[in-house]
């Protein structure tokens, strides 16, 4: 009797594990609440936008003139630099060498100038008013000896031939006599006007090339293009530089204020009022309310490049920029690249009046 009974107990037990099995897999698992709270609207009424932290000048990247291998970094993050401060400096050998040979050109340059201005020098006029001499006294030695020879001709104790050889004689002594004395003058003039000035051009020249050479190897020391904080710093010595870098060298910015630029998506844009209260919110801190003040506006609409990572995210969207200037009591407790939460209040929307029926339209 017992035995035809477990059967049916058994197929009882079964079924009603079966049914309580899946009433418990049915029952909803109780509501955690999320590990941090999500920030909201303090207003009614607002429309909402991902804000990133920057620097009043906004974040400037810095960027190399000129191509070449870092010798030296002077900054490191965090550091306060000051206009024309120095920030990292390029191997300059190669063009010191090169300003070297320029400044030996100047050199020979201005020597030869000089020696231009000075000429004539004392000893070299001495030596040509020798050679006037010396001629002079060749011409009367001529001359003397065309006189006796005019005399002795017409005993023809001289053939004519030599009279005519005395007179060549005597004519080419004149023409040296002249020549020594030209040289002379010419001497005693000095430099060439043109002379002068083509060695003055040549000092200019030398001067300019190395005031260009001096100029390069200026370019190599990158300098800081006005007062601020270095935010990042991604260059060590010995790494290669170009133009432009294939990477974010270094990132400046004055944050003496700080500014945050609004992501507004373009179907809130016709809600959209700058006069409007906004305030910002940090990520983790529901209760948080920075106040914004508005700055300005970047009036090119664009892709949205600011995300957020929530899964609800538009990406196919296009964005309006706003900027906002937050208040310098806040700017201990914010970072640089730091992504906060905007509301910007609106007004109430408009209550559309009720669509009249078919009939109404039909009698008016």
């Amino acid at each position: 009797m017992f035995t035809k009974l477990i059967l049916p107990i058994a197929a009882i037990v079964l079924l009603a594990f079966a049914v309580g099995f899946v009433v418990v897999s049915r029952s909803q698992p109780p509501e955690m609440p999320p590990p941090i709270e999500p920030t909201s609207s303090p207003f009614e009424h607002s429309i909402a936008g991902s804000g990133i932290v920057e620097a009043q000048t906004d974040n400037i990247e810095i960027g190399s003139n000129v191509p070449g291998i870092v010798e030296q970094v002077f900054v490191r993050e965090g550091d306060s630099v000051d206009e024309g401060a120095p920030l990292f400096v390029l191997d300059d050998r190669t063009l010191k060498s090169q300003l070297e040979l320029k400044q030996a050109a100047l050199h020979a340059a201005e020597a030869q100038l000089k020696k231009l201005e000075h000429e004539p020098r004392p000893e070299q006029v001495s030596v040509e008013e020798a050679s006037v001499r010396e001629a002079l006294a060749i011409v009367r030695q001529r001359q003397d000896q065309l006189n006796r020879d005019a005399e002795l001709v017409n005993s023809q104790a001289v053939t004519r031939e030599e009279l005519v050889a005395s007179q060549q004689a005597l004519a080419a002594a004149q023409a040296s006599l002249e020549q020594a004395r030209a040289r002379l003058e010419l001497l005693k003039a000095g430099a060439w006007e043109y002379d002068l000035a083509i060695a003055q051009v040549n000092v200019e020249q030398a001067r300019a090339d190395i005031a260009q050479l001096q100029t390069e190897v200026t370019r190599l020391t990158t300098t800081a293009p006005l007062d601020g904080e270095i935010l990042e710093v991604e260059v060590q010595p010995g790494e290669f530089v170009g133009t432009p870098a294939t990477q974010t060298l270094m990132v400046l910015g004055n944050t003496r204020l700080l500014h945050v630029r609004v992501d507004i998506d373009e179907f809130d844009i016709p809600r959209f009022d700058q006069s409007a209260t906004a305030i910002a919110r940090r990520r983790g801190l529901a209760d948080d309310r920075i106040p914004l003040d508005f700055v300005r506006i970047q009036p090119y609409v664009i892709p949205k490049r600011s995300l957020t990572g929530e899964s609800t995210e538009r990406v196919d969207t296009r964005v309006l920029q706003v900027i906002y200037q937050i208040s310098p009591s806040y700017n201990q407790r914010l970072f640089v690249g730091q992504q906060l939460d905007v509301y910007i209040e609106t007004p109430a929307p408009q209550t559309p009046l009720p669509e009249r029926r078919a009939s109404e339209v039909a009698e008016n």
